[in-house]
């Protein structure tokens, strides 16, 4: 906790008061008589005429009223339809506690998915339910995909804050998010809607129908469904603000892009070093001789504007724009199909059922495949391609590398330039005479854009028995089975080897724009084709019911236990090509394998203590323990716990509070990850990237340690694009991840203002252990290792030195450049090193006023609906190392390419302000996010801030008759744009999953019932 209590409690008053005057809400979906903790009930046998018994999300016991110790947000179906939404995500990523994870506009990366991520604590970190039951993740990440549950048989969403591992087990450390399904179907409904920009381009369509159906005498019900889904791509050519790649300049933002140009970049180190230790006690001597001269010396290197003939490249106004063929809004088409039934066998036995099947598939689209990296190249044979100036340059430099090479010998060294370290070029070697080293950049522009085509394969059965027990007692058990198969087909790609041979004997011709012909990119493609399976079992059996009560006029004692196993399992299955790392274009990986199982026992008390006496209407504590068993060595057994209580002084006020200690054990992604290529965005101190203040001579002399040749320290070659190419993979030997929850709340329900709702929360989830890349991240490790420890034995120095091989291997720099990428790349592994914690309030009002009059000539008159749901967040603490704890970013107002990522407004609401007259609701909604800024202190972008952003949505919706419902309306009325931004952002110039990049967008839907 970073923030002083005067501040809290300044925050707490300013939001609470800001309530009186928030205007447009949150249409409430709830009748206005139900408290704040909206919940789907189910009638209890045992519990007598016209009593419900209550599961409410965080817990499995059953209750009658509709309180619980946790903070509950719910979000009722009518809200998908007067959103006009069709994925899940549509409405999901409006809430205020959640950061949007990968959505429809997520490009690169992207994957085709829709993630939730709970508080910013990452999508790993909160347990996606359906029924109160885990459902089917999609890759070996384990993380549910929301495009696979159905939207329209959605009855309500409902969001436990903080850890809840007691309850449902492992991954709940963010919180839970269950969405329940209708179950009650009789008949037929059947629906359709469509949505457009006001551009006229992104079009949505969907269709769905679901029959339902009792059967023998009601003693059973079935309902099958069937959904499909359609979006059309938006490119970022189609927006002014994404066109065209903006980086920062000295004064502003400029036209930007890649280093990595269609017209080919070549590379010269300028100088090398002989390197003398005559003793073998001091320094190392320095006689430096020329290496390259003319264009290919400069910091960038040579540029072939015109085929065969160079001029000098000119950064960044010879950049390669790689913005317009990048996909805005990604394509998606989806079949969902299912159904779900119950049957009472006998008064004690009633069993049920549930299938899906989805079919997804999701492209996504970047520029041309950019390669990059240090080839050997044969004058002679290439020379048909350039100028004789160029040819003369080449020959000099091929003269210099020589000259080096022997006086290096004669000092008992090995050359610089050999063929050793340099794939793919045969029997080439830069030591002998006409084969020059060369550092090449050029994008095969003649290959056509990289396509990744997803078709993701998911279906889940459950089948299980419940019934009454004894006395008031109840059973539960069931099995389930969930499986997804993604197969990936990737074109574009360029195989690296077949390349840089083909490169070095002159058989392809790169020196220039336009210049392979289709046999010479036919002979260095490549068409990828991987696979992913994500598997999960589930056995659980549990039993809940009442224990009498204390006397003291209080509601029964309540008890659950049960018993659950879990079964995981995960493949990556790359192709040949991309295991090898011989492929360019998207990312090469190596195969992915494992799995893991659990055993758990677990056991949930609530004692409602006293009720109905002065100063105490209702007292209740509650506890939840559970026992887990991995079959995981580093994680073994561990225990969970929570205890909670509610104290309710006066029928208008209840006070809650509640603790919980939560794991999560890793998942089989970041345990047994085959290695794999990644591009994170990050900046190389020893790079003329990094701040000018801190090029001190001890980071000179470090950056040389770690191999970076001294004429380029502090250069622009070092790191000529954004993103560094590194190695991640997993780790067999992590250890669970834990986190301790704290929350407190109060609820208001005025009896002298009926209809009124107000809850107030306070949270703070930390989490330790976590699993995390070395260093929280490449970034972090190169600020660790250059900026912070400065020790090159550190292992953070290290892990650059030694490269993905470890000692005696490539290093993680190039010798000849000091480049980091292409060969040279360092291994950044998993590790239980970082910490997160996050700190706030959470806000929800909810308000129905009775108009008294009727245009439409209801009877019951018309009613305003008002519902408000804030969140104010103090703190988002990353700390990377807890080693080094005075070295973290608070990411709670932040955004940024460093430790963020997408934007983390302080303080965030959804409001919605409804107008209800019988058949008719006209309805308003009022999102905000307030202003961020940059999370990179160390590095003055052109952008630094961004400003709050308030979008307004408005809809309406007509129930023509009993079987018929029309609604309509315009999201982002107002055409609210993004700011643009330039080298510190996510994609197309801004964080798309956050703000809005379409523009104002129309909606229709009609639905039918029969």
């Amino acid at each position: 906790m970073r923030s002083t209590l005067r501040q809290r409690l300044l925050t707490s008053t300013l939001l609470i008061g800001a309530l009186g005057v928030a205007s447009p809400a949150w249409a409430q979906a709830v009748d206005a008589d139900t408290q704040e903790n909206a919940v789907t009930t189910e009638t209890d046998p045992d519990a007598g005429e016209g009593s419900e018994a209550i599961v409410v999300t965080g817990s499995r016991i059953q209750r009658r009223d509709l309180d619980s110790s946790s903070p509950l947000t719910v979000v009722q179906d009518e809200e998908f339809k007067l959103s006009g939404a069709v994925n899940v995500e549509q409405v999901i990523n409006t809430l205020p506690q959640v950061v949007p994870g990968s959505t429809a506009f997520s490009n690169n990366p992207g994957g085709g998915v829709s993630t939730l991520n709970l508080r910013g604590l990452g999508s790993t970190r909160t347990l996606v339910l359906v029924n109160g039951r885990r459902y089917v993740s999609f890759d070996p990440q384990q993380i549910v995909d929301l495009n696979t549950i159905p939207q329209f048989l959605i009855d309500s969403v409902e969001v436990v804050t903080g850890g809840a591992s007691a309850v449902y087990g492992s991954d709940a450390l963010a919180g839970v998010v269950n969405f329940r399904l209708k179950t009650d179907l009789n008949g037929v409904e059947a629906g359709t809607s469509y949505a457009i920009t006001e551009r006229g381009d992104g079009a949505r369509w969907n269709a769905h129908l679901a029959i339902g159906s009792d059967f023998a005498d009601g003693r059973g019900n079935v309902t099958v469904f069937g959904d499909y889904y359609k979006r059309k791509p938006v490119f970022a050519g189609e927006r002014l603000r994404s066109r065209v790649t903006q980086g920062d300049g000295a004064t502003g933002l400029v036209p930007s892009g890649s280093a990595a140009t269609d017209r080919g970049r070549f590379t010269v180190a300028p100088t090398a070093v002989v390197g003398v230790d005559p003793d073998g006690t001091g320094p190392l001597l320095a006689p430096t001789l020329v290496r390259g001269i003319g264009n290919y010396a400069t910091a960038f290197g040579a540029n072939f504007g015109i085929p065969g003939v160079s001029d000098v490249y000119d950064n960044p106004a010879d950049s390669y724009n790689f913005a317009p063929t990048n996909y805005l809004q990604v394509p998606q088409e989806r079949f969902l199909l299912g159904g779900y039934g119950s049957y009472e066998v006998s008064d004690a036995i009633t069993a049920f059922a549930e299938v899906t099947y989805v079919n997804n598939r999701v492209a996504n689209e970047l520029a041309p495949t950019p390669i990059t990296g240090t080839i050997n190249v044969d004058i002679n044979a290439n020379a048909q391609y350039l100028s004789a100036a160029d040819l003369a340059t080449l020959r000099q430099i091929d003269a210099n590398e020589t000259a080096i090479n022997a006086a290096r010998a004669a000092n008992g060294l090995a050359p610089l330039f050999g063929n050793t370290t340099i794939l793919g070029t045969g029997p080439l070697n830069a030591a002998l005479p006409g084969i020059v080293q060369l550092g090449v950049n050029r994008r095969i522009v003649e290959t056509g854009s990289r396509n990744a085509l997803d078709e993701r394969n998911a279906f889940r059965v459950l089948a299980g028995v419940k019934g009454p027990l004894f006395s008031d007692f109840t059973y539960e058990a069931y099995y389930s089975y969930a499986r997804t198969r993604n197969s990936q087909i990737q074109s574009g790609n360029v195989s690296r080897s077949a390349y840089n041979t083909a490169v070095a004997n002159g058989t392809i011709n790169i020196f220039g724009p336009n210049t392979l012909t289709p046999n010479a990119v036919d002979s260095i493609s490549i068409l990828a084709q991987n696979a992913e399976i994500s598997l999960l079992q589930v056995a659980s059996a549990s039993v809940s019911g009442s224990l009498g009560n204390l006397g003291l006029g209080a509601d029964n004692i309540g008890l659950a236990v049960g018993v659950e196993r879990r079964s995981v399992q995960a493949q990556f299955i790359p192709d040949t090509a991309l295991s090898s790392g011989d492929v360019v274009g998207f990312n090469a990986g190596d195969p992915t394998e494992g799995g893991y199982n659990v055993k758990e026992v677990f056991a949930e008390l609530r004692v409602p203590i006293i009720a109905d006496r002065p100063f105490f209407h209702r007292l209740e504590v509650t506890g939840a323990f559970r026992y887990s068993d991995y079959s995981l060595d580093a994680v073994g057994a561990v225990e969970t716990y929570a205890g909670g209580m509610e104290w309710q002084p006066i029928r208008d006020i209840t006070f809650r509070a509640q603790y919980a200690r939560a794991v999560r054990a890793p998942n089989v992604g970041e345990l047994f990850g085959g290695q794999f290529n990644n591009f994170p965005a990050a900046t190389d101190p020893c790079s003329n990237r990094g701040s000018a203040a801190s090029r001190t001579a001890a980071l000179r002399a470090l950056c040389i340690a770690t191999g970076v040749p001294d004429s380029a320290v502090f250069s622009g070659g070092i790191q000529p694009n954004a993103q560094i190419e590194v190695l991640g993979g997993g780790n067999p030997f992590l250890e669970e991840e834990t986190s301790d929850t704290y929350t407190a709340g109060v609820i208001l329900r005025p009896s002298f203002i009926p209809r009124l709702n107000i809850t107030a929360d306070y949270f703070n989830i930390k989490i330790d252990g976590l699993v995390s890349a070395l260093g929280g991240g490449f970034a972090g490790t190169l600020d660790l290792c250059y900026n912070v420890l400065q020790d090159v034995e550190s292992i953070y120095c290290q892990a650059i030195i030694n490269g993905a091989d470890g000692p005696g291997g490539l290093p993680g720099r190039d010798p000849a450049t000091g480049q980091i990428g292409g060969q040279f790349l360092p291994l950044i592994s998993g590790a239980n090193v970082g910490s997160l914690e996050t700190e706030g309030l959470d806000v929800q009002v909810d308000y129905s006023l009775p108009l008294g009059f009727s245009v439409m000539g209801n009877e019951a008159g018309s009613k305003l609906n008002f519902f408000f749901l804030g969140t104010y967040t103090w703190d988002n603490i990353i700390t990377p190392v807890v080693d080094q704890p005075d070295i973290f970013t608070d990411c709670a107002g932040r955004f940024g390419i460093a430790n963020c990522g997408e934007p983390q407004s302080r303080y965030k609401w959804s409001t919605r302000l409804s107008l209800i007259d019988g058949p008719v609701t006209l309805s308003t909604r009022w999102r905000h996010l307030s202003a961020t800024r940059d999370d990179d202190d160390s590095t003055d972008y052109v952008v630094e801030r961004l400003g709050a952003k308030d979008y307004i949505d408005f809809s309406f919706s007509y129930d023509v008759s009993d079987q018929f419902t029309f609604a309509a309306g315009v999201n982002n009325a107002f055409d609210i744009k993004p700011k643009v931004i330039g080298s510190n952002a996510q994609q197309s110039n801004t964080y798309p999953n956050t703000f809005d990049v379409l523009g104002r967008d129309f909606f229709v839907s009609a639905n039918f019932r029969f």
